[in-house]
Parts: C-alpha cells; structure tokens; sequence
C-alpha cells in the first residue's frame, strides 16, 4: 500500500483477533495507532459506557481514523432471546459507533464493521443479523452526517483470525464447509481483512459504502 497512512492517527476499538491485526497493519504503514478495549490496561473505552468514550476523546484528541471493530455476538432463537444481551450487541454495533462519532473529532474517516449475516438471514441469528445491517445503514447515515469526514463499513464473511477457535475439533470443517458456500472456494483470511481496512482508509472517494468481503457469499 505504500506510506499513505504515515503520520496518520489511528483509533482501534477492539484488542481481539482482527482488531490487534489492523492495528499492526497500519502501524507497518507508518501510522500512530492507539487500541482501545473495555478490558483494563492500556486505552480504556467501553462502549456502554459513554463517559469511557468522552475521556478518550479528551485524551487523544482529534484522530484521523476510527475503526471499530467490537462486537458482542447474540445469536439465539427469538424465544431465547436476553434483553441486555441484545442491547449489548446493538451498542458494539450501533450505539457505541454513534456515541464515537458524537465524542471524537475525526479528521479523516470513520470504519465501522458490519458482516455477512446482515443479508442471509437464518433461524437463530435474528440479532446479529440486525445489528449487522444496522452497522450499514448507520455507515450511510453517518456519511451524511459527518461529511466531509468519510464513513465506511466493511462486512467480512467467513475468516479464520482466531474467533472459531472455540470450535476446537469441529472448526476445520465448519471452515470447509464455509469455503464451499463460496464463488471463490475458501475462507477469509486476516491478510484479506488488513488490506481491505488499508484501502478503506485510503479511499478518499469512497463513503458512505458497505463493502462485502465474503467471496461471494450471498
């Protein structure tokens, strides 16, 4: 990608899996990256909590990117559904992305990350699948909103970066069987993740946009 990002600051809210390998992508592209997480240690923003969110903001000061890529998954049938569970999803998802944008002043652009499930609904997933398209339409809200500042969401499918590791035995089929559902005939990767964030940031042309990463999933 080149040194598009040097000198440039970057927010990332999540210290797990793909957020720790975006915030090493952009840092070898010569930015200034801060992770922030809920968990204690190092930059402290809980996105259900809005006072974490304005102390960030007030520490940091203005950023050229925020990229969030927190999610609190809630996926059960309806009739099982857990009222604070289904908030917290909405809050990783929506709320909290909101609640950054309302707090940091954003130079450059605003990624948040939506995901497949958005558009292929299915039994037991009605939540994640509404807090995933809603990340989409807040992306093209939020891109009117905020303009000229850039808002983007990118909506990966299938990616193995640690997150289906809980599956032990099982993941290397349930991965298999993902790849198969395809265009392309394989799962996503975390490279195919950093390059596709670089870009976003890039991008200048760009708003407003959801990008599906999936192979062609849907």
């Amino acid at each position: 990608m080149g040194n598009g990002l040097a000198g440039q600051s970057v927010l990332v809210l999540g210290a797990r899996h793909l957020g720790t390998a975006i915030a090493a992508a952009a840092t070898a592209e010569g930015a200034r990256v801060h992770v922030a997480s809920h968990r204690p240690g190092g930059l402290h923003i809980d996105l259900r909590d809005e006072a974490t969110i304005a102390a960030a903001a007030a520490e940091l000061g203005a950023v050229d990117h925020v990229i969030n890529t927190a999610a609190s998954p809630h996926a059960v049938p309806i009739r099982e559904l857990d009222r604070d569970k289904t908030v917290d999803a909405f809050t990783a998802k929506v709320l909290g992305p909101l609640l950054l944008a309302k707090h940091f002043t954003i130079r450059r652009s605003l990624l948040l990350f939506s995901g497949q499930v958005g558009w292929r609904p299915a039994a037991g997933s009605v939540v994640t699948g509404v807090t995933n398209g809603a990340a989409a339409f807040a992306a093209r809200h939020l891109a009117v909103e905020l303009a000229p500042v850039r808002v983007n969401a990118l909506s990966p499918g299938i990616v193995d970066s640690g997150a289906w590791d809980a599956k032990g035995e099982a993941k290397p089929g349930f991965l298999a069987t993902a790849a198969q559902r395809t265009l392309v005939g394989r799962t996503g990767t975390v490279a195919d993740v950093t390059d596709a964030v670089l870009w976003l940031l890039q991008a200048d042309f760009l708003t407003g946009e959801t990008i599906h990463l999936e192979g062609g999933r849907r």
